[in-house]
């Protein structure tokens, strides 16, 4: 059985780089390296997210909570753009996020098909906003 960590490391985090690095790419024009280089990454790994052969999101976008998701995406974004937060806040505070809304839970329900253990859920009361 898979815990709620390994959905997170599996499903979460790389679809939370791939629409990062798409917003960054597509609507702030950053070039790849420089998401590369925000990323800690190879150049190689960000065409991959942008070309959608890392970071399958369908559990993501299916869900009714996608709207918050990509809400969220666009701040941290817009946070990074302007200097103002890094990936590593972004990427902890969007996967809060998910946990906080329950998307977590669904993702987990949705790939293993028992219902999400408690820790799958929560509010951790994260503050939206940059450092």
């Amino acid at each position: 059985m898979k815990t709620p960590c390994e959905i997170v490391v599996w499903y979460v985090l790389p679809t939370i780089r791939r629409e990062l690095a798409r917003e960054l790419v597509d609507f702030y024009g950053m070039k790849q390296a420089k998401v590369a280089k925000l990323f800690g990454v190879t150049d190689a790994a960000i065409s991959q997210y942008l070309k959608n052969k890392r970071g399958d999101s369908s559990f993501i976008e299916q869900s009714e909570q996608y709207y918050v998701f990509e809400k969220e995406i666009k701040d941290s974004a817009k946070f990074i753009a302007e200097g103002t937060s890094d990936i590593s806040v972004e990427m902890c505070r969007i996967c809060g996020i998910v946990k906080d809304i329950g998307l977590l839970a669904e993702i987990y329900s949705d790939n293993t098909h028992v219902p999400a253990p408690a820790c799958a859920w929560g509010d951790h009361g994260f503050v939206k906003g940059p450092i």
